[in-house]
């Protein structure tokens, strides 16, 4: 996924927050928050996870002639998904 994409993904859950901070200024119903709360989580998870697909992928698409390092790397990314 390019990163023009991922930018695109975060832009679009930047605007749903800006929604839900109205939906607060205009005193909505908590359940419309939550469920608009939840979407924007969705979203984020989401695309966190496309950006460690992205890390692996790279790693695996150019190892590191050092074994170690290759393994460090491999180990970052999967602690990533393991945070997440």
């Amino acid at each position: 996924m390019a990163k023009k994409d991922i930018l695109n993904r975060l832009k679009r859950a930047e605007g749903q927050l800006r929604g839900i901070q109205r939906m607060i200024e205009d005193e909505e119903e908590c359940i419309d928050i939550v469920t608009q709360l939840t979407a924007v989580r969705s979203s984020i998870n989401r695309t966190m996870g496309l950006v460690i697909s992205q890390k692996i992928r790279q790693v695996m698409d150019h190892p590191a002639e050092n074994t170690e390092e290759q393994d460090r790397k491999i180990e970052e990314a999967l602690n990533l998904i393991i945070k997440k």
